[in-house]
């Protein structure tokens, strides 16, 4: 589900890097960026250029979509995180997560997340409840609502086509309740390139 083929805009990766290297950590001594917002904003392709710019070896990076319980799964996502990640990494614990199987519809077995400099989450719910207190950067990526749906359904095909609004409606009630939006540190808008701090 992770795009590996876009390229994001060089000066949206600046903005979040440059905002990242000015944060103090909140999560242990790693600096926790999260790149939120809803499917087919263009989160992926940020999460990647952020990574390369910030530089693999000292970035670890995890993405929601290995978390998601199933196409139900996201208003419990957070508290996964939380748990399983980020409340470790503050406690210098080991930290990781046991990703689901969206083919088997079941949980795998555990996975480690490495303890670095900068942990870059990215995902639908990645600031969101429980995880924000960890988060030193909030980033928020948006796009208009009809080319989302394209990129979603052009990145996942037609297995996603008849949960696009299932999903859609959970991410709605999700950044309403959290005020996601209105809480990031840095809004980007893939649609009109309005990157806003």
């Amino acid at each position: 589900m992770w795009d590996r083929t876009g390229t994001a805009r060089p000066e949206d990766v600046d903005a979040v890097v440059s905002a990242a290297r000015q944060r103090a950590p909140r999560c242990g001594g790693t600096v926790v960026v999260a790149v939120d917002g809803p499917s087919g904003a263009g989160k992926s392709t940020l999460a990647r250029g952020v990574v390369s710019a910030l530089g693999a070896e000292r970035t670890e990076v995890v993405h929601l979509d290995r978390l998601y319980p199933g196409w139900d799964g996201l208003a419990v996502t957070p508290g996964l995180l939380a748990d399983g990640v980020l409340a470790p990494i503050s406690r210098g614990a080991p930290a990781g997560f046991r990703p689901w199987s969206w083919v088997r519809d079941e949980w795998r077995p555990w996975r480690p997340v490495a303890t670095r400099p900068y942990l870059v989450v990215e995902g639908c719910g990645a600031s969101v409840g429980p995880a924000r207190p960890y988060t030193a950067l909030a980033v928020f990526v948006t796009a208009d609502r009809d080319l989302r749906r394209e990129r979603g359904l052009a990145r996942d095909g037609e297995t996603y086509r008849p949960h696009w609004q299932r999903w859609a409606d959970q991410e709605t009630a999700l950044f309403a309740a959290d005020r996601t939006r209105e809480r990031a540190d840095l809004v980007i808008d893939t649609t009109s390139g309005a990157s806003t701090l």
